[in-house]
């Protein structure tokens, strides 16, 4: 028998304290809400400097679902949260029965997307594509939503040219002013929707269009194929474009004051490993990552996949959120929060699973760098 003195004692259960867990740190939780909408589309992360006394914080995730419980596309209404830092989780329920997600706001108007974002002054944005029998043949007029932290809709932004078809959305938020750059998926164009964002509203300053000729159709699985994500580099002004038809990932210039459209802009990443994508975010490491929807190349031996690829085009890796195809939509990554940092929806059993993801390992360094 090995007998330790205190003092060896005390240091040796002071090394094992000290020791990191093996285990990776995730949540995986439902998204489907008391109503029973389903399918996730859209996540986000509420910011580090969003104001307090609202249903909403900061570190919360919020999810927005394109079904109601019938499961007819473009027909859900609600936008659900989840705060991974009380740890936790809605409990799954099948799809189509009510569920136990929180559920943050409830719209008036169907179909809500990918296109969802918030304002770091007390705002969402929530995009929506409505259906009235779940097909693109009954597709309707579109908007974007603006909400503020209690839940509340207080303007609706309505033209058929910039807003008419918001597919997904990325953001430059200067505080007082914001940038929203905007996908039509109907038309196959891209637009940037210039805000003054104020306290208690935002109002539209300028609309353009910046680039156009995407491919796009509507698809009797996937209800509608076009430009999807966006991801916007504001030191190098470029917004990258995921073009979910045309299986390629493009770069438009000078895209923060851009009153023209490009022709679809530079070509990035066009790869093997691309099969519709859809979503479109950075990584912390700089490198861009995109979720594939299996409408277009697929492949049933690498399903519901998450691509990284250099910003020079040059494949990093993959990896899979669900054996079967078609899970993978909406992605959101926040390095400013630890330890979730990325999210990603799987709308095939309806959750949203959130974590820091491996090889970041953000320092209590680095976060306190980022605040």
């Amino acid at each position: 028998m090995l007998l330790l003195a205190g003092g060896a004692f005390a240091a040796a259960a002071a090394r094992a304290d000290d020791s990191q867990p093996f285990g990776p740190k995730f949540i995986v939780s439902s998204t489907i809400p008391a109503n029973g909408d389903l399918n996730p589309y859209g996540v986000t992360f509420v910011p580090k400097d969003f104001p307090t006394g609202g249903k909403i914080a900061p570190g919360d995730v919020l999810v927005a679902n394109f079904n109601a419980s019938s499961n007819l596309q473009g027909t859900g209404v609600t936008i659900i949260k989840l705060t991974p830092s009380g740890g936790a989780v809605a409990p799954a329920v099948p799809a189509g029965q009510s569920g136990n997600a929180t559920t943050f706001f409830t719209s008036m108007r169907h179909g809500l997307t990918t296109a969802l974002g918030v304002l770091r002054k007390g705002f969402v944005i929530v995009g929506n594509l409505p259906s009235t029998d779940g097909t693109f043949k009954t597709i309707g007029q579109g908007s974007l939503q603006v909400i503020d932290r209690n839940g509340i809709l207080v303007r609706t932004l309505m033209d058929a040219q910039f807003d008419g078809s918001p597919w997904d959305l990325t953001i430059n938020d200067e505080g007082g002013h914001a940038q929203l750059f905007v996908s039509n998926v109907v038309k196959g164009t891209v637009a940037r929707i210039d805000l003054s964002v104020g306290q208690n509203d935002v109002a539209v300053l300028s609309q353009n269009e910046i680039a156009a000729n995407y491919a796009h159709r509507g698809d009797p699985v996937a209800f509608v194929l076009g430009p999807t994500g966006l991801a916007f580099d504001k030191r190098a002004n470029i917004l990258y474009v995921a073009s979910t038809l045309d299986n390629a990932i493009f770069a438009v210039s000078a895209a923060g004051m851009r009153t023209s459209p490009v022709d679809k802009g530079d070509l990035v990443f066009q790869d093997p490993h691309l099969r519709g994508p859809l979503a479109l975010a950075f990584a912390p490491n700089g490198d861009l990552i995109t979720t594939n929807g299996d409408a277009v190349n697929s492949d049933p031996t690498h399903p519901s996949e998450i691509v990284e690829f250099t910003k020079a085009g040059k494949f990093v890796g993959e990896s899979n959120i669900d054996a079967s195809q078609g899970g993978a939509f909406g992605i959101a990554v926040f390095p400013s929060y630890y330890p979730f940092i990325f999210a990603a929806v799987d709308d095939v059993p309806n959750n949203v699973t959130v974590f820091n993801a491996p090889g970041v390992g953000l320092s209590s360094t680095a976060v306190a760098a980022e605040q």
